[in-house]
C-alpha cells in the first residue's frame, strides 16, 4: 500500500508501535504543543496546520484554542455601540474576565487531552494572559494572581513564541477585518512576552514569512525533537 507523503509521516511510522500512555511518548513526540506570541503573528493558523498535519500524519493530534474571550466581547462591545471590549466592561474589568475565561479553556483543554489520549496543539496558553496583563498595564499584584490561579497547569512539552515585527503584525490583522490593534500596544505585548520570565524556555520561530515558512520551521523544531 502506498503511504503518503506528508511531512511528519516518518514521525508518525516511529510513533505507531508507541501507546500514547506509553511514558516515553512525550520524547518522541510532545504531547502538548503551545503557541503564543502577540496578536497578528499566525498562533492560529499555525496551530490549526500543524495539528491538522500531525492528524495526517497519524498522531492523535487535535487542535484547541484557549482564547480570553477579549475579541468575542470586542464584537458584542460593536453592536452595543460601543468602541471595543475595555469600553463595554472597563479595562480591569475586561482582564478579569479574559484571565477567567483563558483558565477555563486550559483546563478544558488539558482534561480532553487526558481523556482523549491526545496530542494537544494549543493555540495560546497561560503566557498569554501574562503578557496581556502586562502589556495593558495592569497592577504586579494582578499578575501574581493570576500565576497562583494558572500555577495548577503543567508546563507545555514544547511551546513555540511566533516571533513577528509589529508593523507586520498590525498589517496581517488589517487585512483580516474583523479587529485593530495600535501600534503602541502590539509594541508592548511584544516587549511583555521578551520579559517574561518563561521566555528563555520559549522556542522562538521567526513568523515574519509566509505561513508556509513558519510551518516549516516548527516542524524543523519538531523533528529534531526525535533525535
Amino acid at each position: 500500500m502506498c503511504v503518503p507523503e506528508l511531512p511528519w509521516v516518518g514521525m508518525a511510522l516511529m510513533a505507531q508501535s508507541q501507546p500514547v500512555a506509553d511514558p516515553r511518548y512525550p520524547r518522541r513526540m510532545p504531547r502538548t504543543i503551545a503557541l503564543v506570541g502577540i496578536d497578528g503573528s499566525g498562533k492560529t493558523t499555525q496551530a490549526r496546520t500543524v495539528a491538522a498535519e500531525l492528524a495526517a500524519a497519524g498522531f492523535p493530534a487535535r487542535y484547541r484554542q484557549n482564547a480570553g474571550g477579549r475579541h468575542w466581547f470586542g464584537r458584542i462591545a460593536v453592536l452595543l455601540g460601543r468602541t471595543d471590549a475595555e469600553d463595554l466592561l472597563g479595562r480591569r474589568g475586561t482582564l478579569v474576565v479574559e484571565s477567567v475565561l483563558r483558565w477555563f479553556a486550559i483546563a478544558r483543554t488539558l482534561l480532553r487531552r487526558t481523556v482523549n489520549r491526545e496530542i494537544a496543539v494549543m493555540d495560546r496558553y497561560a503566557v498569554c494572559q501574562f503578557a496581556s496583563l502586562r502589556a495593558h498595564g495592569a497592577h504586579r499584584s494582578a499578575e501574581r494572581t493570576a500565576r497562583v490561579a494558572y500555577h495548577l497547569f503543567p508546563h507545555p512539552d514544547v511551546m513555540f513564541f511566533l516571533a513577528v515585527d509589529p508593523e507586520v503584525a498590525q498589517d496581517r490583522i488589517e487585512r483580516r477585518g474583523y479587529d485593530t490593534e495600535t501600534m503602541d500596544y502590539l509594541r508592548a505585548a511584544d516587549a511583555a512576552y521578551r520579559s517574561l520570565p518563561e521566555y528563555p524556555r520559549f522556542v522562538v520561530i521567526d513568523a515574519n514569512g509566509t505561513p508556509a515558512q513558519v510551518t516549516k520551521a516548527i516542524r524543523t523544531e519538531l523533528e529534531a525533537l526525535q533525535s
